[in-house]
């Protein structure tokens, strides 16, 4: 029985070895791998006797990940930086465990590289987390730019969308148009068949209205309570008017009772238009106001109707 004394070397080993993280050795000029720890096996699946070059490492590296970490750590590698890199690592059965490569860079007297050695640590469960909290931050995204009743695009999304093609609009020149719309007497809707019935035409006529817009870049949004609106870039007064129509009859054409309205037996919204080439001396404050007026316009002209201006 040998009772002598382990060694550094076989304290340093047994120490790394008994480490979730997984320790490795290249060699330079081979690229081959001197070293890879046994915790490998039962992470990938790999035997350690697997791993015998750089070539082994790259092609279990998953393909959507395999030239971005490859080409990183070589670059940093011949700077004589030590780096880390997050990758998602194959397995032997073809599945991925989420890995972070620390590495460090050993160089000669004249500073050329002359090994890399580091550490491999599973950070599958820190990036389940994160997506998981990249998820939620979507959701609580989404859920602040939406109207909590009608599901639609709320006043915040509408503001910073308003103010994005209104400056585009002035960049390049070119026409934008913006259309606002109120349900005609819907105070005496909801006395008459209340307030959550209210509800559910909001919702219904949100819904219809999301479809004026003809092409992509529209933008549709509550404005507020009964009001909503249409943001149309690249589109000048006559094409407003026509969407302003669409809305009209889009609506009415829902076929929605409304029994104490003044202007009709069936559900109807009065419509402001308003187009404007920004320049540099408009306001887009002004501009809104101004649409808004147009509606109001309508609404006292009998509503059921579009007022359409060129501002």
């Amino acid at each position: 029985m040998d009772n002598s004394p382990p060694n550094d070397s076989d304290i340093y080993k047994t120490l790394l070895e008994s480490t979730k993280a997984i320790p490795w050795k290249i060699d330079w000029a081979s690229k081959q791998f001197s070293y890879i720890g046994p915790q490998i096996e039962p992470l990938l699946g790999w035997a350690p006797s697997s791993w015998q070059s750089v070539e082994d490492w790259v092609n279990r590296i998953h393909e959507e990940d395999r030239e971005r970490v490859f080409n990183f750590c070589v670059q940093q590698s011949l700077q004589g930086l030590d780096h880390e890199a997050d990758y998602r690592a194959l397995t032997a059965t073809g599945d991925f465990v989420w890995i972070r490569d620390v590495v460090h860079v050993i160089r000669t007297p004249g500073g050329e590289p002359e090994a890399l050695i580091g550490f491999m640590f599973d950070i599958s469960e820190r990036k389940k987390t994160e997506e998981q909290l990249l998820i939620m931050q979507r959701k609580l995204e989404e859920l602040s730019y939406k109207d909590g009743l009608t599901g639609v695009a709320n006043r915040r999304m509408f503001d910073t969308v308003l103010e994005r093609e209104w400056l585009e609009a002035r960049q390049h020149q070119q026409p934008l148009s913006l259309i606002m719309i109120d349900i005609d007497y819907f105070k005496q809707f909801n006395d008459f068949y209340g307030h959550l019935q209210g509800d559910e035409v909001l919702k219904q006529v949100a819904q219809t209205l999301a479809q004026a817009g003809v092409r992509a870049k529209d933008f549709f949004a509550r404005f507020g309570g009964e009001e909503f609106a249409l943001i149309l870039p690249e589109t000048n007064d006559v094409s407003a008017s026509k969407i302003a129509e669409r809305c009209r009859n889009l609506v009415f054409k829902e076929q929605i009772p409304h029994a104490k309205s003044e202007v009709s037996q069936i559900l109807t919204i009065s419509v402001g238009a308003g187009s404007i080439t920004p320049s540099q001396t408009d306001d887009l404050k002004t501009f809104v106001e101004s649409v808004d007026a147009l509606m109001y316009q309508a609404k006292r002209n009998g509503r059921n109707r579009i007022e359409v201006k060129s501002i």
